[in-house]
């Protein structure tokens, strides 16, 4: 849909407005008395959620490039059907189609403080060129003073379909250093720093000290993010999620990314709620698939 057919059909006025940016994504803008966010129909990728009263929850890079085929630094990537390189050996770009995809808004209302918008994604041309022609998403967005992101999955097809995905979050943090993650003690997990090594986080909350690449296995855990220096505490609850990915890249990678600011890895951390690895997911024709992530903050000190 172009920006005027979608203010047609699905504005709420005080809340919810299209526009295209100078670059050519289209962008929903919720600019409602419970939160500010911010979301781009490629992808569906939620780049800016600010519940009333904090500042913003997610961070997003100054330097990433907000154009039509580029995926976004930032925010909530939207990874389907495979979590870095392809699992079943195949080609294609790192972390899916889905992120750098269109999608179609279908359903957009107001309930009581929050605005609950659907997005929907079909096989497309760059899907059937790698394989991927039965699949239906619907991607479900709950934006007010908590957020919620379901992710629901279809298989269409005759045969079984196999898929990795990911809620890529990117959480804004005020000093990465002086932050803790508790939910992850002694949970195994695959460091990627380390030629995929099998280790046992230590029991208690975790602190980052350099590059953190780590896939944490068999895990329904809810993780909170004790944001120390900013003063506040983000919780990450799940549901149809065995892996949950903890990414920051530190001085030393970010320094290799071009859409990151050199010390954007100070104020960023990724808590990913995920199905990855062995956690993949296989459905059954006529199967469906939900995974569900419900972030809040709170403010302490």
């Amino acid at each position: 849909m172009e920006v005027a057919e979608l203010q047609e059909c699905f504005a709420v006025p005080g809340v919810l407005g299209f526009e295209k940016t100078p670059s050519g994504l289209v962008a929903a803008r919720v600019t409602a008395p419970a939160a500010e966010a911010t979301i781009y129909l490629q992808g569906a990728h939620l780049a800016h959620w600010q519940p009333a009263g904090h500042a913003p929850v997610l961070f997003l890079s100054v330097r990433t490039e907000l154009a039509p085929g580029k995926t976004i630094r930032g925010g909530v990537p939207v990874i389907f059907p495979w979590f870095g390189p392809r699992h079943d050996g195949g080609t294609g770009p790192s972390h899916g189609f889905a992120r750098t995809s269109q999608w179609e808004l279908a359903f957009a209302a107001v309930s009581a403080d929050d605005l609950h918008l659907t997005f929907t994604l079909a096989p497309n041309e760059a899907s059937r060129a790698f394989g991927f022609d039965h699949f239906r998403l619907a991607y479900s967005i709950t934006i007010g003073r908590s957020l919620t992101l379901e992710l629901t999955v279809v298989n269409e097809a005759p045969a079984p379909l196999t898929f990795e995905e990911a809620l890529h979050t990117y959480f804004a943090v005020a000093d990465v250093e002086k932050t803790s993650i508790t939910g992850l003690g002694d949970t195994p997990y695959l460091d990627k720093r380390d030629q995929m090594q099998r280790k046992l986080q230590a029991p208690g909350p975790m602190s980052l000290t350099g590059t953190t690449d780590r896939v944490y296995l068999n895990t329904t855990a809810t993780c909170v993010i004790d944001d120390a220096a900013g003063k506040r505490k983000i919780t990450i609850e799940k549901t149809g999620s065995q892996t949950t990915v903890v990414w920051n890249p530190w001085a030393e990678l970010a320094a290799t990314l071009p859409d990151m600011e050199p010390d954007g890895w100070r104020t960023m951390l990724c808590v990913e709620t995920a199905n990855v690895g062995d956690s993949a997911i296989t459905l059954a024709p006529g199967q469906t698939h939900t995974m569900r992530a419900a972030i809040s903050v709170e403010a302490v000190g």
